[in-house]
C-alpha cells in the first residue's frame, strides 16, 4: 500500500467522521431551535395513528435518525404513555422522515451551486461568526444548524474525493456486480453496515457517496437500500432488552414492518431487473437513490397502514408471554415511566418528567391532608401512613433528581435549561412539604402520648389554617400542571392568608394561655403546628413562582 493510498483512507475516515458528526450537530441544533414546540407533539401522539405517522416523520426529520425515534417509541410504550397501535403509526412515519437525510446528501447532484465544496465553507464560516459574536442564544442555536449542515457536506466532499481515484478500480465494479446479482447478499450488506453504524440515514449517505462517483449499479443499490431499512431495526431491538413485553412488541412491530416492505419490494424489483437487465446494470445516481428510498418508505406505509392491527397481533404471537413481575409501588411506576429511551428527544423527556413531578406533588398534598387528620383526630393509623408516604416521597425525589440530571446533560436550549432547573427546585420544595407533613404527624403522636387536648377554639383555628395551607398546595400543583396565571395568583393569595392567620393565631393562643384555658404542653404543639402550615404554604408559593418565571 502506497502513502497515497493510506492518505486516501485517512481522508475517507475523516470525511465519514465529519459527516456523522455534522449530522448529529445539525440534529442537536434543530432540537434546540424547535425547543418546547416538540412537547406539543406529545399530545398528538396519543390521538390517532394518522397524526402519529406525521409526528413520526416530523420528529425523525428533526433528530435525523429513525432508529432514535423508534427507540424513543419503545420507551413511550414501556412507560405506558402510548399503546401499540399508536406506536405503529409513529414507527411508520419515522421511516418516511429518515428520507430527509438522503435528499440532503443528493443536493450535490442538483446543480453546481448546490455542490458541497461550493457553499459548505460559507455556511461553516457564517455559523462560526454567529457563534463567536452573536449575543442571542436563538441565533447561536441557528448557527449550530449551519455548522452541522456544513460539516455534513464537507464530510461528504472528503469521502467523495477519497473514493474518486478508485472509481474505475475493478474490485468495486466486481463487488457491486456480485451484490446486485445476489439480492440476499445485497440486503445482508445493507443490514450489517446499518447495524454497525446504528443509522440508516448515515449508511444511505455512504451509499449515495459511492453513487455520486459512479461506482454503484441500480441492482446493488436497490437491494442494499432495502437491507438498510432492516438494519435500522437493530437499534430498537437492542434497546428493548429488559423492558416490558409490550415494549418488546413495539420493537418487533418495527422489524415486521420493514421486513414485509423489503420482501414486497425485493420480489418486485427482482422481476423488474430480470425483465430489464440494462436498467439493472446501469449506474445509479444519488438523486435516484433518494427517489427510490422515499418511494419505498411512503408506499410501504400506505400499503401496511391499514394492517397495523395485524402487525400488533403478529407481535403478540412472536413475543411470548413471560412471567413479568407486577409493578406494585409508586416509585417503581415512576422508574418505568422515566424511561432512558425517551432521553433521545429532550423535549419529550422534559414533558414526561413534568408528569411525574405532578404525581409526586399529589402524594405530598395527600400527606398534608392525612397529617392534618392525624393531628386533629389523634389517629395513630394516619400517623403511620404519613411516615410511609414520606419515605415514598424521598425515594421519588431521588429518582426524579437523577433523571433531571440526565436531561440537563443533553443538548438543551435556554428555555429548556430554565425548565429543568425549576423542576429540580420544585421537587425540592415538594419534598420539604412532605417533611412538614411528617412534622405534623410527629406532633400528633406527641399530643396522643402526652394526652394534650386542644380547646374548641384552638381546634377551629387549626382547621382554618390547615385548610388555607392545603388550598395553597392544591393551587400550586394546578399552576404547575396547567401553567395558568390565575392559579399562580390564587396560590399567592392563599399563602398570604396563611401568613396572616399564623400571626392572628399566635396572639389568640397567648390570650388563651393567659386565661389558663390551655396547658403549656398543648400550646407548644399548637404553635409548632401553625409554624409548619406556614412553611407548607411558603413552599407552595415557591412552586407556583417557578411556573411564573417560565411563563415570563
Amino acid at each position: 500500500m502506497s502513502i497515497t493510498d493510506l492518505g486516501m483512507i485517512f481522508q475517507f475516515i475523516g470525511g465519514l467522521g465529519m459527516f456523522l458528526y455534522g449530522m448529529g450537530a445539525m440534529a442537536d441544533g434543530l432540537q434546540k431551535f424547535a425547543g418546547n414546540r416538540l412537547q406539543k407533539l406529545l399530545g398528538i401522539l396519543t390521538t390517532n395513528r394518522v397524526l402519529g405517522v406525521l409526528v413520526g416523520a416530523g420528529v425523525t426529520a428533526i433528530i435525523q435518525s429513525s432508529s432514535a425515534t423508534t427507540v424513543m417509541v419503545v420507551g413511550f410504550v414501556n412507560a405506558g404513555i402510548i399503546n401499540l397501535l399508536q406506536a405503529t403509526g409513529i414507527i411508520m412515519g419515522a421511516n418516511i422522515g429518515t428520507t430527509v437525510t438522503s435528499w440532503i446528501v443528493s443536493m450535490s447532484e442538483w446543480g453546481e451551486v448546490l455542490k458541497p465544496e461550493f457553499f459548505a465553507p460559507v455556511l461553516f464560516g457564517a455559523g462560526a461568526f454567529i457563534t463567536l459574536f452573536a449575543k442571542s442564544h436563538k441565533k447561536k442555536e441557528g448557527a449550530e444548524i449551519l455548522i452541522g449542515f456544513a460539516l455534513l457536506f464537507i464530510g461528504l466532499s472528503f469521502m467523495s474525493g477519497a473514493i474518486k481515484p478508485y472509481r474505475d478500480a475493478p474490485i468495486f465494479s466486481e463487488a457491486f456486480r456480485v451484490l446486485g446479482q445476489n439480492p440476499i447478499l445485497g440486503i445482508l450488506t445493507g443490514l450489517v453496515v446499518t447495524a454497525v453504524i446504528q443509522s440508516s440515514s448515515a449508511s444511505v449517505g455512504i451509499l449515495q457517496t459511492l453513487a455520486i462517483n459512479g461506482m454503484v449499479n441500480w441492482q446493488s443499490a436497490i437491494f442494499i437500500t432495502l437491507g438498510q431499512n432492516i438494519g435500522t431495526c437493530v437499534t430498537a431491538l437492542l434497546s428493548c432488552i429488559g423492558t416490558s413485553r409490550t415494549a418488546k412488541r413495539a420493537a418487533v412491530i418495527h422489524l415486521l414492518f420493514n421486513v414485509f416492505g423489503t420482501v414486497i419490494f425485493g420480489f418486485a424489483m427482482f422481476f423488474i431487473f430480470i425483465a430489464n437487465p440494462a436498467f439493472a446494470s446501469s449506474t445509479a445516481d444519488s438523486v435516484g437513490i433518494s427517489v427510490f428510498h422515499t418511494i419505498f418508505n411512503i408506499t410501504n406505509t400506505v400499503l401496511l397502514f391499514p394492517f397495523a392491527g395485524l402487525l400488533v397481533k403478529a407481535s403478540d404471537i412472536l413475543v411470548r408471554k413471560g412471567t413479568e413481575k407486577p409493578v406494585s409501588t409508586v416509585e417503581a411506576d415512576m422508574v418505568r415511566h422515566l424511561d432512558d429511551r425517551i432521553l433521545e428527544t429532550p423535549s419529550f423527556a422534559i414533558e414526561n418528567a413534568g408528569h411525574e413531578i405532578i404525581n409526586m406533588a399529589k402524594i405530598s398534598l395527600a400527606n398534608v391532608k392525612i397529617a392534618t387528620a392525624a393531628l386533629l383526630e389523634e389517629n395513630e393509623a394516619f400517623c403511620r401512613e404519613v411516615f410511609e408516604n414520606e419515605e415514598t416521597i424521598d425515594r421519588m425525589e431521588k429518582i426524579l433528581t437523577e433523571y433531571l440530571l440526565k436531561i440537563n446533560n443533553l443538548s438543551l436550549n435556554d428555555e429548556q435549561h430554565l425548565l429543568v432547573k425549576n423542576m429540580y427546585y420544585t421537587i425540592g420544595n415538594l419534598e420539604r412539604i412532605g417533611d412538614h407533613s411528617e412534622n405534623l404527624a410527629e406532633l400528633a403522636r406527641k399530643r396522643m402520648d402526652t394526652h394534650c387536648s386542644f380547646t374548641d377554639s384552638g381546634l377551629k383555628e387549626l382547621k382554618e389554617i390547615s385548610d388555607a395551607a392545603i388550598q395553597a398546595v392544591e393551587c400550586s400543583i394546578d399552576a404547575r400542571a396547567e401553567k395558568e396565571m390565575m392559579k399562580i395568583r390564587q396560590t399567592a393569595r392563599w399563602e398570604e392568608t396563611v401568613d396572616n392567620l399564623e400571626e392572628e393565631l399566635r396572639e389568640s393562643h397567648m390570650d388563651r394561655l393567659s386565661n389558663s384555658e390551655c396547658t403549656v404542653e398543648s400550646g407548644v404543639i399548637f404553635l409548632d403546628a401553625i409554624a409548619n402550615y406556614e412553611r407548607i404554604a411558603d413552599h407552595a408559593k415557591n412552586v407556583a413562582g417557578y411556573v411564573k418565571e417560565e411563563m415570563q
